[in-house]
């Protein structure tokens, strides 16, 4: 793309970091939260940025947008979040071009995800393109390549079985608990905090368990009260949790607080404790692992629990993926023809103004000159020629060498678009 502020050529990246290289402290110290994304985007805008993406879930805090330099992206990772450059470098990723497509397609289709075929993530993609288009941060090149990327996600999900079977984070939070914790049925559970993974989780455990032992509590009540009502389970407040805690054999946390919201201070217990927490950043200290019975689970030791499940849609990754292979030509043969569009369109401009002049000298020499055939015969030449130049620019190995080209010989000037 061409940045309109700095008037050079920029390139697509996407950069970031994921559970790949990062664990689930690193992962926290660059998460975003709803404010530091606006204010990203915000950010983005003052500084030039065309277009830009930014999404930031469990597993990943990743940018996807056009920059002069890979570093312009990175920087407004770092001023957003807690993060910084020495710590990014060292478990980041920088994709640039086909490349950069290559990545934002198997993450929006789920072959990237820490949880094969969990397709979560087009959604939260989404959601993401719709923030940076209400903030002027979208265009063309983007807006198709999320569309594409949702027709990718759309027919993997209809034509293979990459995300049959249940598994998830919240389903492995459930199987965990039930080989780990005897006569479960009959035990106590705590669940502080209604976000998705949360609300997933409690269902779940809600289909295995007796309803009166499950407990929620969140921050704000009203949201806790909604999900019990749909799923019978028992309210209590906030100002309650140490209380609950106590009285719990099994406490899931699932908040979206961006510091520990539970540590070894507020346990004062009588009994083995089990605590998972699918949060991030982490909302358990890891200090309570100081406290006699306490057994602490992190989300990343659960979605590395592979089953049958897992191993029957790790088959159907070539499906998958060649359904992506061919979306993806789709994309690019669009984008390829963009480039060159302006130039073609600058040319014909060029040959009409030639021909206009060659018609005018013609009608004022010949008496008899047949205008409708001159402009029919001269028409057709315009299109044979510029099909030509069509044809080379699509099949040249450098089209902006060819372009370039052309530009040069015929003096033509247009806005053009780089990728």
């Amino acid at each position: 793309m061409e940045n309109n502020t700095t008037n050079k050529s920029t390139t697509f990246y996407a950069v970031g970091l994921s559970y790949k290289k990062a664990d689930a402290e690193m992962r926290g110290k660059f998460s975003l939260d709803s404010e530091a994304k606006i204010n990203l985007l915000a950010q983005a805008k003052k500084e030039g940025i065309e277009a830009l993406i930014v999404t930031s879930t469990c597993n990943r805090t990743e940018i996807y947008g056009f920059a002069q330099h890979p570093f312009q992206l990175i920087k407004l990772l770092c001023e957003n979040s807690n993060g910084t450059v020495e710590e990014f470098q060292k478990v980041a990723f920088v994709y640039k071009k086909q490349e950069a497509i290559n990545h934002v397609f198997r993450v929006g289709t789920g072959l990237d995800s820490q949880i094969l075929g969990d397709f979560e993530i087009i959604s939260q993609l989404k959601m993401a393109f719709a923030e940076s288009k209400n903030s002027q941060l979208a265009n063309a090149f983007m807006e198709r390549l999320v569309n594409a990327v949702i027709q990718s996600s759309k027919k993997i999900k209809n034509e293979t079985e990459i995300s049959s079977g249940a598994t998830s984070v919240s389903f492995a939070s459930v199987q965990y608990i039930f080989k780990n914790v005897e006569d479960i049925a009959n035990k106590n559970i705590l669940l502080f905090g209604t976000g998705k993974i949360g609300r997933n989780t409690c269902e779940n455990l809600v289909k295995h368990t007796k309803h009166e032992q499950i407990t929620l509590i969140n921050r704000t009540k009203d949201k806790a009260e909604k999900l019990a009502q749909k799923l019978n389970v028992i309210v209590k407040d906030y100002a309650d949790l140490q209380l609950e805690i106590q009285k719990a054999d099994v406490v899931v946390v699932a908040t979206g607080a961006q510091n520990p919201t539970i540590d070894k201070t507020i346990l004062n217990l009588k009994k083995p404790l089990l605590i998972l927490d699918l949060s991030i950043p982490k909302n358990v200290h890891e200090n309570v692992n100081e406290v006699p019975g306490v057994t602490l689970v992190h989300m990343d030791h659960l979605s590395q629990i592979t089953d049958e499940t897992l191993e029957n849609r790790k088959l159907h990754i070539p499906a998958a993926e060649a359904i992506i292979e061919e979306i993806q030509e789709e994309f690019l043969a669009w984008n390829k023809n963009r480039k060159f569009a302006p130039t073609i369109h600058a040319l014909k401009e060029k040959f009409n103004s030639i021909k206009e002049g060659e018609l005018n000298f013609q009608r004022k020499k010949l008496s008899n000159f047949d205008e409708d055939q001159a402009e029919l015969i001269s028409n057709r030449i315009i299109q044979k020629i510029t099909s030509h130049f069509v044809n080379h620019l699509k099949e040249g190995e450098s089209m902006e060498e060819g372009i370039e080209w052309i530009e040069k010989v015929f003096q033509l000037e247009q806005e053009k678009e780089i990728f």
